[in-house]
C-alpha cells in the first residue's frame, strides 16, 4: 500500500489529455483489471474526466455501433509511462469520486505531524507550563488512545483555567477520557477557586452567589 506521501507525490504530477489536453486527474484504481485480470500493478493511476473530451464524446457511439453496448472510452495514462491507454467505461459518473483528494493528504499529515510533535513534548509540558500539547492530543479524537489518556492525566498537574473553554467545547467520543477531563476541570476550577455558572457555563470565583455573566442565583 502506498504511504500518504507518495500519494501526494502522484497527485501532484501534472499529465494532459492529447485529445482535449485537460488535466489528467489522479484516481484510485479499479479493484481488478478488466482486461487480463491480473491487476493494475499499481494503486493510483491518471484518467481524463473531462466529459467533453472529444474521445469521450465520440466513444458512445463508436462503443454501440462496435460492441452493441451503452459505453464509451477516456484517455487513461499509468504512473511512469508515456503512452497512455483507452478504458472503457460504462457512465459519465465512472471514476468520479475515485480521485485522489491532494487537499485532504495534507490535512492528514499535517494531524499527524502535529500529533508527534504534541507526544514528544508531553513529559516536559508540565514543568515548562506549556498546555499546547495537551490540548493538541486532547482535541484530537484520532490521536493515539494512550497519549490522550497521559494527557488527561497531566491536566491536574498544569493546573492551567485556559484548558477549560476548548475542552468544555469539544465533542469527546470516548466517555472514559471526557470523564477524566471532567474530572480534572473541577480539580482544576477548586485549585483557583472558581466554579462554573450551571447556567451559563461561565467561570465565576468560588464563592460568588450571584453569576456575573447571566445574573442567576446560586
Amino acid at each position: 500500500m502506498l504511504a500518504s506521501d507518495q500519494y501526494l507525490h502522484y497527485a501532484e504530477e501534472e499529465h494532459f489529455c492529447p485529445h482535449c489536453h485537460t488535466r489528467l486527474s489522479c484516481c484510485h484504481t479499479p479493484p481488478f483489471h478488466v482486461g487480463d485480470g491480473l491487476g493494475w500493478g499499481t494503486e493510483v493511476f491518471f484518467i481524463c474526466l473531462n466529459d467533453e473530451c472529444r474521445l469521450f464524446v465520440n466513444g458512445w457511439k463508436q462503443c454501440e455501433e462496435q460492441y452493441g453496448h451503452t459505453a464509451s472510452c477516456r484517455y487513461a495514462l499509468l504512473p511512469g509511462e508515456k503512452e497512455g491507454i483507452t478504458m472503457m467505461v460504462g457512465s459519465k459518473e465512472a471514476f468520479t469520486g475515485s480521485e485522489v483528494d491532494s487537499e485532504a493528504i495534507k490535512t492528514k499529515n499535517a494531524r499527524f505531524q502535529a500529533e508527534q510533535e504534541a507526544m514528544a513534548k508531553l513529559e516536559t509540558c508540565v514543568a515548562e507550563k506549556n498546555l499546547a500539547p495537551i490540548l493538541t492530543l486532547l482535541l484530537d479524537e484520532s490521536a493515539d488512545r494512550e497519549a490522550r489518556n497521559r494527557a488527561g492525566d497531566l491536566l491536574v498537574e498544569l493546573h492551567d483555567p485556559a484548558c477549560i473553554d476548548p475542552l468544555r467545547n469539544h465533542a469527546f467520543r470516548n466517555t472514559d477520557l471526557e470523564q477524566k477531563v471532567n474530572m480534572a476541570i473541577r480539580a482544576i476550577l477548586k485549585a483557583n477557586f472558581n466554579k462554573e455558572c450551571p447556567q451559563c457555563s461561565e467561570i465565576v470565583k468560588a464563592q460568588a452567589k450571584v453569576c456575573k455573566h447571566c445574573g442567576a442565583e446560586f
